[in-house]
């Protein structure tokens, strides 16, 4: 491409993120300051698989986001798990989920755009441990966050910060406090075109930092850790449809007495935007 027609190119991509939402990314794994326009609506499917020993679990999640405005959006998450614990099976509706997003920050320039949101999500306690132990912790859990994001014609950056605060069961039973920690990067290989199919390559440096768990006051010594992962993924647009998808990998892990470490989790969501 020559020098002299960079920017209009540039203008064209910056056209494209605006008039199709479905060309704004998020990372897979971690989180992004991408909102929707208002009014606009967003329905997706997401798969999700981890391996952790002998133990394998499987989630489908439908997800209905809504733009209140063209800074907040808001949704519902409900999702079917099933899980195996190498001796027992469990499957049904988990912990249904509400979340909320709102950007605070935005700059805009040719070919470029920067941001910054605060998000909220609440789990609920669908998964009642008295119906079925393995499907949720039978408590309200709280997650805050803030995300960073740079989005040009050809590179991506994001990153972000999460704390989960569990709530504790009528079991008397309450998970650790977890910190997730995101850093991911982007890459566009061919440069956009306007209602033409779009490809960005994705790797992901992910932190889980999770206190151990109490029971009736006292702590469970075989609970809580910290674990790294690189996660390389792939997000594929093409008009108002998308598909991203990611596994991670473990580099690196310290987990609380003899707790098995993670094998591998695997995610794949598909976006339609209305």
């Amino acid at each position: 491409m020559k020098f002299a027609n960079w920017p209009l190119w540039g203008a064209s991509m910056l056209l494209a993120i605006h008039s199709n939402s479905a060309l704004a990314h998020d990372p897979v794994f971690g989180i992004g300051p991408h909102v929707l326009f208002k009014n606009g609506m967003e329905a997706a499917a997401e798969v999700y698989r981890k391996k952790t020993g002998e133990k394998t679990e499987s989630e489908l999640g439908l997800e209905v986001t809504y733009g209140i405005t063209g800074e907040w959006a808001a949704g519902i998450k409900v999702p079917y798990a099933f899980k195996d614990n190498g001796m027992d099976v469990s499957r049904g509706l988990t912990d249904i989920q509400a979340f909320t997003k709102y950007r605070f920050w935005r700059e805009d320039s040719l070919g470029l755009q920067e941001s910054a949101a605060i998000m909220l999500a609440i789990n609920g306690e669908n998964g009642n441990e008295k119906a079925n132990p393995a499907l949720g912790n039978g408590a309200t859990d709280i997650i805050t966050g803030i995300t960073w994001g740079y989005e040009s014609i050809k590179w991506y950056r994001w990153a972000s910060i999460r704390y989960a605060l569990p709530g504790k069961n009528t079991a008397g039973f309450q998970m650790g406090d977890k910190w997730k920690i995101d850093f991911v990067g982007g890459w566009r290989p061919t440069p956009p075109e306007y209602k033409k199919p779009d490809t960005v390559w994705l790797l992901e440096l992910n932190g889980e930092i999770t206190d151990k768990a109490e029971l009736n006051g006292n702590t469970l010594s075989n609970s809580g850790g910290t674990e790294w992962f690189i996660s390389p993924g792939i997000f594929w647009t093409t008009r108002n449809f998308a598909i991203k998808s990611g596994i991670q990998i473990p580099v690196s892990s310290d987990m609380n007495g003899t707790q098995n470490k993670s094998d591998y989790r695997f995610k794949a969501t598909f976006e339609w935007h209305l």
